[in-house]
């Protein structure tokens, strides 16, 4: 996706959404718009908690609305924040971002009007995948043995021993 009136109006739907964060304890309003390959675009912000760890950020949020309408395939996600400069995605949202495909392309954008982007892969490299699982049989879902031939993949750096 690098049609730039298409990558405008999703940082502007992060921006627009952005004003709906719920960020009373750190005032750090986050917005994103996550498009889809379907070209349906679904919105999050983050929520914050008291208790900071069961906070969800707007990474999350919208990949959660797109899971939620049955979507699978990601193209480009908008984040936008009010900090003088773009910010980057937590970890866990890199993660989570990560197990729909590390070429979702990333808009970060500051309401000052500052962006920054790249493909998810350049912020997250060496990246565990669904792909870094061996098949196993019973297992369904993504890196899954029924999830397509795996022949001449690397193995797992961490295999199971057998015990003595």
């Amino acid at each position: 996706m690098r049609d730039r009136p298409a990558l405008a109006e999703l940082v502007h739907a992060a921006a627009d959404v952005r004003t709906r964060a719920y960020a009373p304890y750190s005032g750090f309003a986050v917005g994103a718009a996550l498009r889809t390959i379907s070209g349906r675009v679904y919105c999050g912000v983050n929520v914050e908690n008291a208790s900071y760890p069961v906070s969800c950020c707007a990474e999350r949020s919208a990949v959660c609305a797109a899971i939620s309408a049955g979507e699978r395939q990601f193209e480009a996600i908008a984040i936008v924040t009010d900090a003088a400069t773009p910010a980057a995605p937590c970890g866990l949202c890199r993660q989570t971002l990560c197990e729909f495909g590390l070429d979702l392309h990333v808009i970060l954008a500051s309401a000052a009007g500052a962006v920054w982007s790249a493909p998810l892969r350049d912020l997250l490299p060496a990246a565990f995948t669904p792909d870094s699982f061996e098949p196993r049989p019973g297992r369904t879902g993504p890196g899954s043995a029924a999830d397509g031939d795996r022949e001449g993949q690397p193995a797992s750096v961490l295999t199971e021993q057998p015990r003595s």
